[in-house]
């Protein structure tokens, strides 16, 4: 039986999907003006305030 599609790690998902990642590419830059625009409250899943 292989193993699932999601394996949940917090500081891959920061490198991937964070803020300063997105801020780095003109896609990126795209998501989060796009987000703003659209009125998200979160523009990014942020990792967990826990540390």
């Amino acid at each position: 039986m292989p193993k699932r599609t999601y394996q949940p790690n917090k500081r891959k998902r920061a490198k991937t999907h964070g803020f300063l990642s997105r801020k780095k590419s003109t896609g990126g830059e795209n998501v989060l003006k796009r987000r703003l625009r659209k009125g998200r409250k979160k523009l990014t899943p942020s990792a967990s305030k826990k540390r």
